[in-house]
């Protein structure tokens, strides 16, 4: 079955600035859903079930909490796939060996990358939702609060066992490792 596009799924009929929406933002959703994937046709499919989703509801969202909706739509999302994805393999006597997607480019780029989707993978999915919307959304603990639906506290926890996680993961720790963020802690 061939992947359809945001605008495939929409009929012509009046959506109230959806479509303008989502292909605006689909780039960004996509890369996003990346990070919390490790895989780009999973964000792929991911980001579209989650506009799928909010399209439905499309109506009912505040104009003011678009953003904050489909971003709390797309972890919620990825976190019942993983759920769904763990009891396939609970039920699979031998898992399948998992398959890495990396963009064309130069190598150590490539490499980089590759390392970096299998320390986030190797989190939970809450600690790479906070990494992710952290570190490459740019949100500040407080929103992500918000996204997640849990206490700053919780966020600073998540992010702080993360980081250590990261840190210490062999396949970051080498000489050609992307630089792992410092936590500053000066946005609140």
């Amino acid at each position: 079955m061939p992947h359809e596009s945001v605008t495939d799924v929409i009929d012509g009929s009046e959506d109230d600035g959806f479509t303008e929406f989502a292909v605006a933002a689909w780039p960004r959703l996509v890369r996003t859903a990346q990070f919390l994937t490790g895989d780009f046709h999973e964000a792929e499919d991911l980001v579209q079930t989650t506009l799928a989703k909010v399209y439905s509801r499309w109506r009912r969202v505040p104009r003011g909490e678009v953003d904050l909706y489909v971003r709390r739509a797309l972890i919620n999302n990825n976190l019942s796939r993983l759920r769904r994805k763990r009891v396939v393999h609970l039920l699979t006597p031998v898992l399948p060996e998992s398959l890495r997607h990396t963009s064309a480019g130069h190598a150590e780029a490539v490499e980089q990358r590759t390392a970096l989707l299998a320390a986030l993978s190797d989190l939970t999915a809450r600690q790479r939702a906070v990494m992710v919307l952290r570190y490459w959304e740019d949100l500040t603990e407080l929103e992500i609060a918000s996204v997640l639906n849990c206490s700053i506290g919780t966020v600073k926890t998540h992010a702080r066992r993360g980081l250590t996680a990261l840190r210490a993961h062999p396949g970051l720790v080498t000489a050609s490792a992307p630089p792992l963020p410092v936590s500053t802690g000066a946005r609140r």
